[in-house]
């Protein structure tokens, strides 16, 4: 089965119903299963957010197989649509002791 890696670029000063959106996108993955979610604050950069943002960038990053990704796209599409973000999606190979190929 082939794995994929979604990578979430956003502004870590955006909200989702008052919490940071890359919280609520962590909590969702978690909540649907994922393999594993982490967050990675960015020293620099810019997009469509504001480059003045007080937080700076950040990036979320899933890995799992590319068809529970895709299949958890459409459940984080109203967080996505509301913020900045975009999100990458692309085919890795996972090397770990802890997870089958």
């Amino acid at each position: 089965t082939p794995a994929a890696r979604l990578t979430v670029h956003l502004d870590a000063s955006e909200l989702w119903h008052h919490r940071p959106a890359y919280t609520e996108l962590v909590h969702r993955a978690h909540r649907a299963g994922l393999l594993g979610a982490s967050v990675f604050p960015g020293v620099t950069g810019f997009g469509a957010g504001d480059p003045k943002s007080a937080k700076g960038p950040c990036v979320v990053v899933v890995v799992d197989e590319e068809a529970r990704l895709r299949s958890f796209l459409p459940l984080v599409a109203d967080v996505l649509g509301e913020t900045s973000a975009v999100a990458v999606l692309d085919r890795v190979r996972i090397h770990s002791p802890h997870v089958d190929e």
